[in-house]
């Protein structure tokens, strides 16, 4: 048995592709559990954090974190991956993505390039047409257009529609379709990550 303390606050997940202990590129949004809504904060605590871990270690790569933040702005770590977040979506529309992974900092104190201010916040479309079986009043209805028009779907590009198309009308309907061929039960089906959860799965 392992005891640890109960901690209550705000979940964020951050991405960050840092290059010999330097981030190159950051972002920050609120989380949850399952998350697939993104929307860039600016959260120096958590930065600093993320910056501080990276420089010791003298990481070269992407790495993405959980944090909690408590109501006096205390951050802890809860979860750490070696890989690309999906929040890196926010990124959409930055010219400069390309240079985090290609290009070393031009300038010792080069700031890390962060989604752009009119960068809006994303989603999965195929998870918030699900999401409308969940609304119960008007306000709900609103909150969810609301969302749909202010925001972008995470993939949808007019230029480049094929991932948009791939991902939820292809994958997934084979995925549905060897789950049927040997009789596996799923759960949920993830338009994010592209997958089905299982049971017993994450």
């Amino acid at each position: 048995w392992t005891m640890q303390e109960f901690i209550t606050g705000q979940e964020y997940c951050t991405h960050s592709t840092v290059r010999k202990g330097k981030i190159r590129l950051h972002c920050c949004s609120p989380s949850s559990p399952f998350q697939v809504n993104y929307q860039h904060l600016e959260k120096p605590e958590i930065y600093a954090w993320v910056e501080k871990f990276v420089k010791e270690l003298n990481l070269t790569g992407q790495i993405s974190f959980d944090f909690i933040q408590t109501q006096d702005g205390t951050v802890y770590p809860i979860e750490c991956n070696p890989r690309t977040h999906s929040a890196i979506t926010m990124f959409y529309n930055h010219p400069g993505l390309a240079d985090a992974y290609l290009k070393d900092s031009e300038q010792e104190n080069q700031a890390p390039i962060v989604p752009r201010p009119d960068s809006k916040p994303t989603y999965w479309l195929y998870h918030e047409i699900w999401r409308l079986t969940e609304i119960r009043s008007w306000s709900a209805l609103q909150a969810w257009i609301d969302k749909i028009v202010k925001g972008t779907d995470a993939i949808f590009q007019v230029n480049d529609p094929l991932p948009f198309l791939t991902v939820p009308h292809w994958q997934i309907t084979l995925l549905l379709l060897e789950n049927l061929r040997k009789l596996k039960g799923w759960v949920r089906i993830d338009f994010n990550i592209g997958k089905l959860v299982e049971l017993g799965g994450d």
